[in-house]
């Protein structure tokens, strides 16, 4: 229902008239800040960024990918990756070269570490400036030189009133025999092991061996508990009542909500994770130029409305969060009031050692 209604917001107040159609998909007439040219048409840029993680012309949004190929004339190349992980393995294997990849912080501090990226001119961005200031200068990138935040959020609990009438705003229902086979968790190790490590009140980037493996013993625990663990397949499970519990990102709660209302969504009493995910250039890039152009237009007023209203997250642009017509404007779960928001900590890029140790320990967990 939600996003019928942004037919009405997207199309009525933030553009003229369609101006085109191509197999099917209208174009926008868009209103756009920055200058755009087709020097560098014929030319590819491939993108890598997370599943169900841009406006793809459903819902009668934008297809922003569309929308850039008829501006420049640049054929984009697009593929999804279900973890910061898997993006860092095939960026590391060197087997493809990507132009733009969407990380989340602690994995950009890492790709910074290794010397992956390039610098980004943010000069050449026009629309820059539209970025909030509170998401300028963070612990991964102090000097803004290697990434341009894309979208916000936080980790919280999904479930189904159906299902379940009364929960405790807790970490602890994932291990809960009331829900046991109706459970899920995470099927990578950094989100996986934040759900117990904030049951334990650890630190989420502890470098003592013994905190990770009282984590690890909380989620061996917990696997007799669990329905699955899951990534994207986290939709299908809890948009059909599948399974009734489960640890998710927020925006992601709001888009299996328009499916099944019975879903609800808390942020524990323990804490959670916080997180930032920004657009890159790979040090593999071959494609700069278009790769800052394709940024630039990520920043449009326009597309980062459609972008964040089909993805759902927390957005860092001023002129999609000051925008009343917004349909997420002042919501409580992606932008929580003050006083309701829950204790909060950023994944960093832990030491090498640190880091194989807790996935040595993931794979035995996943094993057990």
């Amino acid at each position: 229902m939600k996003k019928l209604l942004v037919l009405v917001l997207s199309i009525i107040i933030l553009t003229m008239p369609l101006s085109g159609c191509e197999g099917g998909y209208e174009y926008f007439e868009l209103e756009l800040l920055g200058e755009y040219t087709k020097e560098l048409a014929g030319t590819q840029l491939n993108v890598y960024n997370w599943g169900e993680y841009i406006s793809d012309g459903n819902y009668d949004l934008m297809n922003v990918n569309k929308e850039f190929e008829k501006l420049t004339g640049i054929k984009v190349n697009y593929t999804t990756f279900e973890s910061n992980e898997t993006m860092y393995s095939q960026l590391k294997s060197g087997g493809v070269s990507y132009d733009i990849v969407i990380p989340s912080d602690y994995m950009i501090e890492r790709l910074i570490k290794e010397k992956m990226l390039k610098k980004i001119d943010t000069g050449a961005l026009s629309n820059y400036k539209l970025i909030d200031d509170s998401y300028k200068g963070l612990y991964f990138d102090k000097t803004e030189e290697y990434s341009v935040p894309f979208n916000v959020g936080m980790v919280g609990i999904i479930y189904n009133t159906k299902h379940i009438k009364d929960i405790e705003h807790s970490w602890n229902v994932l291990w809960d025999s009331k829900y046991k086979n109706m459970s899920l968790n995470f099927n990578n190790p950094r989100d996986a092991f934040m759900t117990a490590q904030m049951l334990l009140g650890q630190d989420l980037n502890s470098t003592n061996k013994s905190d990770w493996d009282k984590a690890a013993k909380l989620l061996k625990k917990q696997k007799a508990n669990l329905q699955s663990y899951v990534m994207d397949e986290v939709y299908g499970k809890m948009e059909t009542g599948e399974a009734s519990v489960a640890p998710y990102y927020a925006g992601d709660f709001l888009t299996m909500y328009e499916t099944n209302e019975d879903l609800a969504f808390f942020y524990p009493e323990e804490g959670t994770n916080i997180f930032v995910d920004s657009i890159c250039i790979p040090d593999s890039s071959q494609n700069y130029e278009a790769a800052l152009i394709y940024i630039n237009f990520l920043l449009e007023p326009q597309v980062a409305l459609h972008n964040a209203e089909y993805i759902g997250y927390a957005s860092p642009n001023t002129a999609v969060i000051n925008n009343e017509e917004y349909y997420y404007y002042g919501n409580e779960i992606l932008y929580p009031k003050q006083e309701d928001m829950p204790t909060v900590q950023y994944y960093h890029d832990i030491d090498e050692e640190i880091r194989k140790y807790y996935e040595e320990l993931w794979l035995d967990i996943k094993l057990y």
